[in-house]
């Protein structure tokens, strides 16, 4: 059996010099140490190739869902790929370096804990998670925009060639819950998705409109029907664990400098999922 374990983090938004610190400092404990990458390594795809290669290179087996950030098609970047097109162009550069994708057969993992089926997922949002007091997409935008609440994916997440982020979301609810169903139906599963699979996370967040740009209600009952032992997620910047319907979800995120110096805020690094002990630098999992 291993001796290794599995490990996770999220949003380590590299192009912050003082981020891409801490993804330098990154070392697996075990060389059969697997890690999960849950979204937002970075806008640039300079940036994102840099730090997935670095990852790659240090850790047993890497696994990679996308984040919002990494489909942004920024002006600035020498990549200027949009939609569909970005997304499978990273899935390839993954695929080069030896980095699974939601696009790949589910790994098992088979050391302390397992085994247990390993699936990234790439499933967007819908604005499903509407602004309190609001019963439509239009309706929950509009209250978002004039409070000045505004995710930046409006302007630089394209979804070519869908007619729209929540048509791409739809398509890809679509596609990963066939996978899913199709998984072994004796393991458990680790669902890796950059959002998360239920809307209760979300209402702590500080601006409630936010949750909008946040997952899709399509996916709420997919830790229970997938027989999830643990959701690994980001996306939020509020790195915590919680437990819904006895399934411990997971935020593994960095987020951005001035949030993690904040004083109390616990300390950035890897999240360990399996086993489930203590992770290294006394993290609790």
């Amino acid at each position: 059996m291993s001796r290794g374990s599995l490990l996770a983090i999220s949003d380590l938004h590299v192009n912050h010099p003082d981020n891409r610190k801490i993804v330098e400092g990154l070392r697996p404990v075990s060389d059969e140490d697997w890690l999960i990458v849950a979204g937002d390594v970075g806008e640039f795809s300079h940036d994102i190739a840099w730090a997935l290669a670095t990852l790659s290179d240090r850790f047993a087996r890497v696994i990679w869902a996308p984040g919002n950030h990494e489909l942004w098609t920024c002006a600035e970047d020498t990549l200027q790929l949009r939609g569909q097109q970005r997304y499978e162009h990273l899935v390839d550069m993954c695929r080069s370096l030896g980095i699974l994708t939601p696009e790949d057969p589910y790994a098992i993992w088979n050391g302390p804990g397992g085994p247990v089926t390993v699936a990234p997922l790439f499933v967007l949002y819908d604005y499903t998670f509407r602004a309190p007091g609001t019963d439509t997409k239009e309706a929950s935008l509009a209250l978002a925009h004039s409070r000045g609440i505004v995710c930046t994916d409006e302007y630089f997440l394209h979804p070519d060639p869908y007619p729209s982020r929540e048509a791409w979301c739809h398509a890809r609810v679509a596609e990963t819950e066939r996978r899913l169903s199709e998984c072994d139906p004796t393991l458990p599963t680790v669902l890796i998705n950059h959002y998360p699979l239920v809307r209760d996370p979300t209402r702590v967040l500080r601006y409630p409109e936010f949750a909008q740009w946040c997952g899709t209600v399509r996916t709420s009952d997919w830790h229970r029907r997938f027989r999830a032992h643990t959701v690994v997620y980001g996306h939020l910047h509020i790195p915590r664990t919680t437990w819904h319907d006895g399934v411990r979800f997971e935020e593994v995120s960095v987020g951005y400098p001035r949030e993690w110096r904040r004083s109390g805020h616990p300390d950035v690094g890897l999240r360990r999922i399996l086993p489930s002990a203590p992770a290294p630098g006394g993290r609790n999992s």
